[in-house]
């Protein structure tokens, strides 16, 4: 089965490489394919579709995996449902993933579409047989309650995404996600630990937790368990394991038990990509976000105390409604202040339905400024970040051809001749905007 690169979160576009034109006119399509957007929860869920389809000998068959984060998000989309009719005009098209959750009926209109999906059925097997679905098949969202399954571990790939929770309980004004997820849910100890095992088995040298609210981990189990001691739990149970390293995660939920990990446990990984979006009082409690600035430095402190070495990343919505000069500023000098190393910016993208969207709107080019200014302070400090690692020695993860792969702060690095799925020590100088061994 073929499939597109990931798109990660600020790509502006999917970048899905389409087969080549037959002599008829249109492109030979043969085995089923996934063109994937989004959050890397969405890639693992492609993997799922594509394992279900391959299984079923599904052919002549282009399913595009949505996002519906952001408005580009979702026209880019609809331009490469375009573009794949376009250049593969006898393929059925089939849409899924949040956008088509939460807006089905306008994919469903759209004429170069034959089905739409919604995201309890993309996980099912059924839905991607020989015959492939046509019409639209979408779960109520309330009723959504599939986790993605394991899918094992591509030949070749040197990290494994594991889903351990799906949905969202919570309902920030800005955010569609929960429309499109359903309500939270988590995958049961037991079969995380049989996926992490079978990367293991398979040589995978990382693996990475994912999902929509990760500290919110335990909703729906029998026993309740949070995510810190699930992450203790997989350290202890999987001592094979190389390297664990955590996805985004809430600011207002870091138990005990995580931040004992990172003191207590090297394997894993010092870094943590903090969902935070503003750092101004008001403006998190417009977003209704449930915690302060005050609240989020002090995590930082905390996991500073256990691991020195931990780098930060964060999520900010640039512009959101009402933001002033003022309020914006605090956001941004939080940037330099806290040592934000690895930013995803947004410029606000009203979302039909959300409360945000009836609120004043900021300017669509204040929004742009905003959100460049941010990329630029977060570049900054991504440099300081590189220049202080100079001299240090770091364990490089192997990713690519020419020994590109990643730090344990997750840097980029370069280690020429080393092989992919290889961790590589060696002393590093910046270069550029990445690593290189010294």
């Amino acid at each position: 089965m073929a499939r597109s690169r990931w798109p990660r979160p600020h790509d502006r576009r999917c970048g899905a490489q389409l087969p080549r034109r037959s002599a008829r006119g249109g492109a030979a399509v043969t085995a089923a394919r996934v063109v994937t957007f989004g959050c890397r929860l969405n890639r693992h869920e492609s993997e799922v579709i594509d394992r279900h389809a391959a299984a079923s000998g599904l052919r002549d068959t282009v399913i595009v995996n949505t996002c519906a984060v952001t408005a580009s998000a979702v026209r880019e989309a609809r331009r490469t449902v375009r573009r794949v009719r376009r250049e593969t005009p006898g393929a059925r098209i089939v849409v899924t993933g949040c956008a088509a959750q939460t807006d089905p009926d306008s994919f469903a209109a759209m004429a170069e579409v034959d089905a739409v999906v919604g995201n309890e059925e993309k996980l099912q097997a059924a839905t991607w047989t020989a015959d492939p679905p046509a019409g639209s098949r979408v779960t109520a969202t309330a009723d959504i309650r599939a986790v993605a399954g394991s899918v094992g571990t591509l030949t070749g790939r040197t990290r494994s995404f594991v889903p351990v929770q799906n949905g969202c309980d919570h309902r920030c004004t800005f955010c569609i996600i929960p429309y499109g997820r359903g309500p939270s849910r988590s995958v049961p100890p037991e079969a995380v630990l049989a996926e992490v095992r079978e990367a293991v088995r398979r040589g995978v040298p990382e693996v990475v937790l994912t999902g929509v609210d990760l500290t919110d981990y335990g909703a729906g189990l029998a026993s309740p368990v949070t995510f810190g001691r699930l992450v203790r739990r997989i350290l202890r149970d999987v001592p094979e394991l190389p390297r664990l390293r955590l996805s985004s995660i809430d600011a207002a939920e870091l138990d005990d038990a995580l931040i004992g990990c990172f003191a207590e446990e090297a394997r894993l990984m010092p870094h943590l990509h903090l969902s935070l979006q503003s750092h101004d009082p008001m403006i998190l409690k417009r977003m209704r976000r449930r915690h302060t600035p005050e609240q989020a430095e002090r995590l930082l402190e905390r996991v500073l105390a256990a691991r020195p070495e931990t780098a930060f990343g964060a999520d900010f919505i640039a512009g959101f409604p009402t933001e002033t000069d003022a309020m914006f500023e605090n956001t941004l000098a939080a940037v330099e202040r806290l040592g934000l190393v690895h930013l995803h910016v947004f410029p606000y993208s009203p979302r039909p339905g959300t409360p945000a969207a009836r609120m004043p709107q900021v300017a669509p080019e204040t929004r742009q400024v905003r959100g460049k200014a941010l990329r630029a302070a977060g570049e900054r400090m991504f440099r300081r970040r590189l220049r202080d690692r100079t001299g240090t020695m770091a364990a490089i993860l192997v990713e690519g051809e020419g020994g590109l792969g990643w730090t344990e702060d997750y840097l980029p690095a370069a280690v020429p001749g080393a092989a992919p799925g290889s961790i590589v020590e060696r002393r590093v100088e910046a270069g550029g905007r990445r690593l290189c061994a010294a």
